[in-house]
């Protein structure tokens, strides 16, 4: 595969280092607070100076992330919630996509739903969702749930996705018509009762939210293994894989085999060196010179693209804008400008999102 190469940025606190924080407020004791509007704006600025196709803003149901319960007072604990985070960043940029993860266990589809159909509103379309599961038990205790079986909690998944997406569809395009004469302001035969009935939700709709600007939000999933890979090719738009090297991308694509699905690797980055850590995805130390190399390698075995995981923000995420997309540009693999009004899926590249109501009625 040749061409252009996207390029997304995963976000978390202060980097995906466990000990980005110390680094952070060594090198600027004055950086604002991760519960701070200006905190999350700024990096949205950095990251959009840089033309990159979307940052993802993580998130999870504990004050840490890990599998562990202990809480561990040398990592940064606390966090806002990434949609709310996703919805302060639109006003305050134009083109990059916001994609927040919301955790799908324990939790339920109508507010995701009208939550993303928002943030698709406020930012003009540039709106995605990246679905969690939580396979932890401490986790599930927090709701007074007994563990599940991970194969369980993807099915329950999988429908979670399926009445999110049918509530995005509950109200037609044109369902809302504001006509002043007739004192009509929707059409209410364009509003649809989604009557989800499944093993894991009911769900009778129609969505308090009308549809999306892009009709469909874009959908990605982190995927490991198996049933995540199942899950991802079922129910998302992109998926993030986590190589190790180059051999194990050939493995993951065969294993995926689901050309509908855009690819993108995960690697965390550290320009620093600091690969003293373990992560799902590879870690990074190298030059950038070297990482893109690495990327378009893989982008020929039929990778579509990279979300990069900052170690530190406050210095990876200038590199990444400031020396690897300058690279890639140079190699004639990523854009030079952004496309005015462009929204999310059309950057990727995905087909317009036709209302499965719609395509009955007519």
């Amino acid at each position: 595969m040749t061409g252009q190469l996207h390029l997304a940025v995963a976000l978390d606190g202060y980097g995906w280092h466990p000990q980005a924080w110390r680094a952070t407020l060594a090198s600027n004791p004055d950086t604002p607070s991760v519960l701070s509007g200006r905190y999350w704006a700024d990096l949205a600025a950095t990251a959009e100076r840089g033309l990159l196709d979307f940052l993802t803003i993580d998130d999870t149901l504990m004050p840490q992330i890990g599998r562990g319960e202990r809480i561990h007072p040398e990592r940064l604990a606390g966090r806002g919630d990434a949609a709310l985070v996703a919805a302060r960043i639109a006003p305050v940029t134009r083109h990059i996509g916001l994609i927040p993860v919301a955790t799908v266990t324990h939790t339920e589809p109508f507010h995701v739903s009208k939550s993303v159909a928002t943030l698709d509103y406020v930012s003009h379309g540039r709106a995605g969702w990246q679905p969690r599961v939580s396979v932890t038990a401490h986790e599930a205790a927090l709701f007074g749930r007994g563990s599940v079986n991970p194969d369980e909690l993807f099915s329950e998944a999988a429908d979670y996705v399926e009445v999110v997406r049918t509530l995005w569809d509950s109200w037609e395009d044109d369902a809302v018509i504001r006509d002043v004469a007739t004192g009509r302001y929707i059409d209410r035969e364009k509003l649809h009762y989604i009557d989800f009935k499944g093993k894991h939700f009911s769900v009778k709709g129609p969505s308090i939210t009308p549809r999306p600007p892009q009709g469909q939000p874009v959908v990605a999933a982190l995927a490991h293994a198996g049933p995540a890979y199942e899950f991802a090719a079922a129910s998302a738009d992109l998926v993030f894989i986590t190589p190790s090297d180059t051999a194990s991308v050939r493995g993951i694509l065969d294993e995926l085999a689901d050309g509908q699905l855009k690819v993108f690797a995960d690697v965390v980055v550290s320009f620093q060196g600091q690969s003293d850590y373990r992560s799902d995805a590879l870690v990074w130390a190298g030059t950038p010179t070297e990482l893109v190399d690495l990327l378009l390698e893989w982008q020929r075995l039929g990778v579509d693209g990279a979300r990069l995981r900052p170690a530190v923000n406050a210095a990876d995420l200038a590199v990444i804008v400031e020396e690897v997309v300058p690279l890639l540009q140079g190699a004639g693999h990523f854009r030079t400008r952004y496309r005015e009004d462009e929204t999310l899926r059309e950057r990727l590249g995905l087909p317009v999102a036709a209302n499965r109501y719609t395509a009955v009625t007519q």
